[in-house]
């Protein structure tokens, strides 16, 4: 077999990722071949590297579902594609099921999640389905002072928080409460308020608190310095001070623990929305009853709708949502090295691993 291109691989939960090459040429039925300009490193990786979190896929597989890059090989009903500029969507529906007619793309059955369902990004090259992939101006992109590689993360970190804030119904004159604002919860916080809401932003980090607040924040919270209670009593107060709603509160839990998930359904409020969007293994005690004393509800945000990219892609090219503030690239060969000090908490920054660096 031709060896044309390379992805790491996880063999086993834990065990060094190995480079393996192999040739993803020709495409199937309309399915493309992405030559990857950049692959993002998300928390979800750690889940399945460092957790045990279990693929869909039989390992070996190579992680990675935020991806960019330019289409070089096309199949039969994907020609269209060819040679263009594309973000990969983290998760692909198939666009023909049932539940696809009808708008539902997140529960599709037959979907396809890069580094989960099918190999992933962490490589040279991947082989998806040509359905749903965004296409990337690259005029716009240099002219936003972006490169390809930094876009990758529209495909998770950016897209996800953005159907959340969709989903939840996220207005101008809301009030938005993000829980845990590093990665997903950063972009979480640019995009509500770029929907018009006013953003209390809570974390356990210093440093992160003190990045967002110049991106969108109009109020930070320590969660080491305040309990559950006083958290809620200073975001009333601020509610009250600038003349924002009471009730009705949306909040996004983001930071993929459960201490964030007990802060975040601390928050409820009469009307609230409760937003989970991070991932965590942990299990939580709640009182349930709550969602019914309070009127609230509690909403699941799984991946991104395709046909909500484009949109998503349109806040970043237009400055409304920042992203090379929050990026860094590293070579895909220094994986090993990458995954490590990510998961240390070394990087302030998302990384993108790149291949050919």
């Amino acid at each position: 077999m031709a060896q044309t291109a390379e992805r790491w691989l996880m063999t086993k939960p834990g065990a060094p990722l190995v480079m393996e090459g192999f040739d993803p040429f020709p495409p199937g039925p309309g399915e493309v071949v992405v030559e990857i300009a950049g692959c993002g490193v998300c928390h979800t990786d750690l889940g399945y590297y460092y957790d045990g979190v279990r693929t869909n896929h039989e390992l070996p597989l190579a992680l990675g579902h935020e991806v960019s890059g330019r289409v070089v090989a096309a199949g039969e009903g994907a020609e269209d594609w060819g040679d263009r500029t594309v973000i990969v969507p983290a998760v692909i529906p198939c666009g023909s099921c049932e539940l696809c007619q009808r708008g539902k793309h997140t529960i599709c059955p037959n979907q396809k999640m890069p580094g989960n369902d099918i190999q992933g990004g962490f490589a040279s090259h991947i082989v998806v389905p040509a359905f749903g992939l965004c296409p990337v101006d690259e005029g716009r992109l240099a002219a936003a002072g972006l490169t390809l590689p930094d876009v990758s993360v529209i495909a998770d970190a950016v897209t996800t928080p953005y159907q959340a804030v969709v989903q939840a119904g996220v207005q101008p004159g809301s009030l938005a409460v993000v829980v845990g604002v590093g990665g997903v919860g950063g972009y979480t916080v640019q995009i509500a308020r770029a929907f018009g809401a006013t953003v209390v932003a809570i974390d356990v980090s210093q440093d992160k608190l003190d990045a967002i607040a110049d991106h969108g924040a109009g109020l930070t919270l320590n969660a080491r310095d305040f309990d559950g209670r006083e958290l809620k009593n200073r975001t009333r107060a601020f509610a009250k001070s600038q003349g924002l709603p009471l009730t009705e509160w949306t909040i996004f839990e983001c930071s993929g623990t459960g201490a964030g998930q007990l802060t975040a359904y601390g928050l409820l409020n009469h009307g609230a929305t409760l937003a989970v969007v991070g991932f965590t293994m942990d299990k939580v005690e709640v009182r349930l009853s709550n969602l019914m004393a309070f009127h609230a509800r509690a909403l699941g945000n799984w991946g991104c709708p395709p046909e909500l990219y484009p949109k998503a892609l349109d806040l970043v090219l237009d400055g409304q949502v920042q992203v090379a503030p929050f990026v860094e690239q590293h070579p895909l060969a220094e994986i090993n090295r990458v995954f490590e000090d990510v998961h240390a908490g070394k990087l302030a920054r998302r990384a993108v691993l790149v291949p050919g660096g």
